[in-house]
């Protein structure tokens, strides 16, 4: 007789089927355990039962939830964030054999399941520097987030999304942490070809944070041949209202589009020469961030232009794919676009092509494999 396969809990605050970190850890386990997902919106793969449930929250529970905080009553906090209280009653009842857990808040309910040699968790940020350019964050919510890294310590193993994320976890929390990077599988796509002007893209995030402003500025200040275009999601919000406004300004080499769905993203950036992406380190997490889009402009096969962000920088340069900028600013953003030609971006995407293997997440889902499996053997 055959063994029943084991157990496995996906759990996340978030919407799964949309989340592609955590999609990419439904697809890999679906086949070989009995996947049960925990998370917001519709089941998101016909071959895992899903648990949904709805996260409500309320300015009174942000006030009490504050006033906790302040006198450093952590589990009462934890307890009164609503998604925590929504995947508890969820899951009332339910059995396991191995939980991997994608959000700090949830490893508690993790232990609550299964022991925690039977708990994997996959930090996606540097917590603890989501913030930490506002002092009130740093006050108030940094202890709260080290208090959560400490249950982490006690989980079976741990990954997050870069090396030196996983360095700073393992030096100021003694958390050893593998790592499995924001990239997509591999997909089948070639170049196009190189457009005259050339074609930069900017897919992501209208945050306010990460000052889009600066790349826009700088296209229409370049005297090189390039336009830039936009897919930018949040697109309601008062920052992108004033990145549409900013874009009229600076004239036509500028256009802010609509953003794609995910599923059409790619084959959307395919038509274009180069992604870039400057993102300044206003806190700790941007400075370590190797975000989702540097591996989806590979996968697109497009040249890459980056700030001197380290974990972007690396990569960027040990494959010969792009141009790292001296600075953050528009003027140090303008000096790399001037130099820019039609022959180095060719080079540029055909050393995309050539490196997208290696920078597909295939190549680290093994990574992932071996822990979940670990906690059942």
């Amino acid at each position: 007789m055959t063994q029943p396969k084991p157990r496995l809990l996906i759990l996340s605050f978030s919407d799964i089927a949309n989340d592609a970190r955590v999609m990419k850890q439904v697809r890999l386990f679906a086949d070989s355990f009995q996947v049960t997902t925990c998370g917001f919106g519709e089941q998101p793969d016909p071959r895992v039962r899903h648990l949904s449930y709805v996260s409500a929250g309320s300015q009174r529970r942000e006030r009490i939830q504050a006033v906790f905080r302040r006198l450093k009553w952590y589990e009462v906090v934890r307890r009164l964030e609503p998604f925590v209280g929504g995947a508890e009653r969820a899951l009332r009842g339910e059995h396991f054999d191995a939980v991997l857990v994608n959000d700090p808040e949830g490893v508690k309910i993790a232990f609550e399941l299964v022991s925690p040699d039977r708990v994997h968790v996959d930090l996606h940020e540097f917590y603890p520097g989501l913030h930490d350019h506002l002092s009130e964050w740093v006050t108030l919510k940094r202890p709260y987030y080290e208090w959560m890294l400490g249950q982490v310590r006690r989980a079976a193993s741990a990954t997050t999304v870069s090396k030196q994320i996983a360095q700073r976890y393992q030096d100021e929390y003694q958390i050893s942490c593998g790592v499995v990077h924001n990239a997509l599988p591999y997909q089948q796509l070639t170049p196009g070809l190189t457009g005259d002007p050339i074609r930069i893209v900017h897919s992501g995030s209208a945050q306010a944070d990460r000052r889009i402003e600066v790349m826009m500025e700088a296209v229409a200040r370049s005297s090189a041949n390039i336009t830039l275009d936009l897919y930018l999601t949040a697109e309601r919000s008062a920052y992108a209202q004033s990145l549409r406004e900013l874009a009229d300004q600076l004239g036509d080499r500028i256009n802010v589009h609509p953003p794609r769905p995910y599923s059409e993203l790619l084959a959307t950036i395919n038509q274009f020469d180069i992604g870039i992406h400057i993102l300044p380190p206003i806190n700790t997490n941007n400075r370590l961030a190797l975000p989702n889009k540097l591996f989806d402009y590979v996968q697109a096969r497009l040249g890459v232009i980056v700030g001197p962000t380290e974990a972007m920088a690396e990569p960027v340069a040990e494959f010969g794919i792009g141009a790292v900028t001296e600075g953050f600013d528009v003027e140090s953003v303008v000096r790399t676009l001037n130099t820019v030609t039609q022959a180095q971006t060719e080079a540029w995407k055909q050393h995309a092509d050539a490196a997208a293997e290696q920078l597909s997440v295939d190549a680290q889902l093994p990574v992932w494999d071996a822990a979940v499996n670990a906690l059942v053997k």
